[in-house]
């Protein structure tokens, strides 16, 4: 069933349906939003008003015609404009300032020697016509202001006014009485210290603040009377409610194409660059050749054009060339966009980049030129380097001779490190270690000298360890060995002197005894520095380790049934083959099984585990120890230690070393383990080949 799914889901023509409805759904959404936003005032506010009075045009018309009747207070009339009544001395002061900056700047009547009332009064006989020309000005600005004002009056149609400010009345209801204008549905009553304004639901607009701004600005002395007639009301009541009825369905529109848009193009997202049969592999296709930074570059230029053309559609004509505009612009960016996704599913979206490639392959150039040359080349492209760059970034050149400065106190910071290190190295502090971080040559430097270091300090540490071990052997050496020859001196003198056959029969076997003791502990110790020495021959050939254990154990049957001790072999195969010689190996097992009968505890079980990891076979033998092993299994791999510190038993302590020694010049590798009570010895040894030379 998901296969069947994904079959139709990843395929080129659903992808192509889907590409369409994702293009269809966003372009609808957007013109939707855009002939709202030309047509109707982008009025969003709308839907959320309950009347028409709660409404912005209200509040704004009302603003307005309030605004407008203050003006007209103010102006009261023509002929009190013309005679200069609006020109305050606040006026005539600001216009008279601003000739006299001129009159400063420009005049060759001013004289800046002289006070500034004596130049003031120099400015008004030489500026005169041009004061007067300044009055004029400001008069013709009001009159024409108060032209406009009334103009903008006369085009409200159905609306009654009546303000009276000083005596000064300006009317166009036939009657003046405030019950006739409180007889409309909706009045404004602003009469001294009474403020009343109808509806009351007015009060409750968000927008509220428009009208009540203006609304503070008329005085109490003031008397402002504003009706709205039945049939003017009526005709904004209905044109609102139609734009909110347009604007709410419109808006239900633009989240129902949204709503497709995303799900859509989350579609796309999720199977661009995916095939039913490759669910792995991006597919990529010659528009993903383009870099991406070219990508995103050409979205932002289609974009820009899209709001350019948007811009320019001033007319209900032109509106309609919104959606295809938009669903060009729209689909050319998805595919663009689609681009994108599929590098960054791919993770080559820094990477396919032509500010990555250029740099990319810069920096490889200068890299690769660096870390093939000497210092000297090094230094040579520094020096003709560092200035190009300088040329390069001069905006910024600041910055580059800081990060150069900075760059060269670190590397005088790590050749004076160097320097310091190798000081301390010669007096005698060979564990002290240079801390140079980096790659560069200095860094190679100080490794190279921490590595010579590291091999000095090891070379002091083995041979110290080496006349501590020459030292132990001459010890144990001299204490083995002197043992039975003790031995043997004594009882040949009691030999000489005794008469009695029967104690010479027995003086005679206790120097047998102790002479093959003195024996075992000479060959041991001969085999000892043959193994280590490497000069014992070693012949090659292909061994069934499992056959040469299972044989060993059989002609040992006898000890393992004097020691009382249960051994248990394992194995994966029935047949292991390996490279090694069959006698020394099964000397170096027969040392470790030696020790076992000496060391391990009675009654306990040893186990033989044969392991094939593939390129080798792994001999593992594990037994628990009679003895408390104290030691680590470092120091047990020394010569003439033994598991019991007390050297009470009759080894010679060189099992272990002579068993390593002959397993190493066999190409393996011999280790011990020890936990608690536990003595674990592995031997890994290389795997046969199927035709192996003698």
């Amino acid at each position: 069933m998901d296969i069947k799914w994904k079959k139709y889901s990843h395929s080129l023509v659903t992808k192509v349906i889907v590409f369409i409805i994702t293009v269809l759904c966003f372009a609808s959404a957007v013109t939707i939003f855009l002939n709202i936003a030309f047509l109707h005032r982008a009025d969003f506010d709308i839907i959320f008003e309950n009347s028409y009075y709660q409404g912005n045009d209200y509040q704004r018309d009302s603003s307005e015609i309030v605004e407008s009747l203050r003006k007209v207070q103010r102006y009261k009339s023509e002929q009190f404009i013309l005679t200069g009544g609006t020109l305050t001395e606040e006026k005539i002061q600001n216009e008279e300032s601003n000739l006299f900056r001129e009159f400063e700047y420009n005049s060759r009547s001013y004289n800046p020697n002289l006070t500034i009332e004596e130049n003031f009064k120099t400015f008004r006989e030489v500026y005169a016509d041009k004061i007067l020309q300044a009055k004029d000005n400001l008069i013709k600005y009001d009159l024409n202001d108060y032209d406009l004002t009334m103009q903008r009056l006369a085009n409200y149609q159905g609306l009654l006014y009546y303000a009276n400010s000083g005596g000064n009345e300006f009317t166009n209801s036939p009657d003046k009485a405030k019950n006739y204008f409180k007889s409309h549905p909706s009045y404004m009553i602003f009469d001294g210290s009474e403020r009343e304004i109808f509806p009351r639901e007015i009060n409750n607009s968000r927008d509220y603040y428009w009208v009540s701004a203006s609304i503070d600005q008329i005085g109490l002395q003031d008397i402002m009377y504003i009706a709205f007639t039945e049939d003017y009301l009526n005709s904004k009541i209905l044109e609102w409610k139609e734009n909110k009825l347009l604007i709410t369905n419109g808006l239900y529109q633009i989240a129902g194409f949204l709503l497709g848009f995303a799900a859509s193009f989350i579609y796309l997202i999720l199977v661009t660059g995916r095939r039913p049969d490759q669910d792995q592999e991006i597919q990529l296709n010659f528009i993903n050749r383009i870099y991406n930074d070219f990508n995103i570059g050409m979205c932002i230029v289609l974009i820009a054009l899209w709001v350019g053309a948007m811009d320019q559609l001033d007319n209900l004509k032109s509106f309609k060339l919104i959606f295809p505009i938009t669903l060009l612009i729209v689909a050319l960016v998805c595919v663009l966009v689609l681009s994108l996704v599929k590098h960054l599913k791919n993770r080559t979206f820094i990477k396919h980049t032509l500010t990555y490639s250029i740099f990319h392959k810069l920096f490889k150039f200068i890299n690769d030129i660096y870390n093939s040359g000497s210092m000297a080349v090094k230094v040579v492209l520094i020096v003709i380097g560092y200035p190009v760059i300088v040329a390069i970034t001069f905006f910024m050149f600041p910055i580059t001779l800081g990060v150069a400065t900075w760059l060269a106190f670190k590397k005088v910071k790590e050749f004076n490190a160097i320097k310091d290190g190798v000081k301390r190295v010669k007096d005698g502090d060979i564990h002290y270690t240079i801390n140079v971080a980096g790659e560069g040559e200095l860094a190679k430097l100080a490794a190279d000298i921490n590595s010579i270091t590291d091999g000095l300090y090891k070379a002091v540490e083995s041979e110290t360890k080496s006349e501590r071990l020459k030292a132990e052997l001459i010890t144990n050496v001299s204490h083995d060995i002197r043992t039975p020859l003790t031995s043997i001196i004594t009882y040949v003198d009691l030999l000489k002197q005794e008469k009695d056959q029967t104690k010479v029969k027995e003086y005679l076997e206790i120097i047998d005894q102790k002479s093959q003791r003195l024996k075992v502990l000479t060959e041991d110790l001969f085999e000892a520095a043959k193994a280590s020495s490497g000069t014992i021959l070693v012949n090659f050939e292909k061994i069934d380790l499992l056959s040469l254990i299972t044989q060993g154990l059989g002609e040992l049957d006898d000890k393992i049934q004097e020691s009382k001790l249960e051994f248990k072999l394992g194995h994966t195969n029935d047949k292991v083959y390996i490279k090694a010689d069959g006698k020394l190996l099964w000397r170096a097992i027969e040392n470790l099984l030696s020790n076992i009968f000496k060391y391990a505890l009675e009654g306990s079980r040893v186990y033989i585990d044969i392991i094939d990891t593939g390129t080798g076979v792994t001999l593992i033998i594990k037994n628990i120890s009679a003895y408390e092993l104290n030691i680590s299994s470092d120091e047990l791999m020394e010569r003439f230690k033994r598991g019991d510190e007390s050297r009470s038993s009759q080894g010679s302590g060189l099992g272990l070393s002579i068993a390593k020694s002959l397993i190493e010049v066999q190409k393996g590798s011999f280790n011990i383990e020890i936990d608690g009570d536990l003595f674990k010895a592995v031997i890994q040894m290389t795997k046969a080949e199927l035709n192996l030379e003698k």
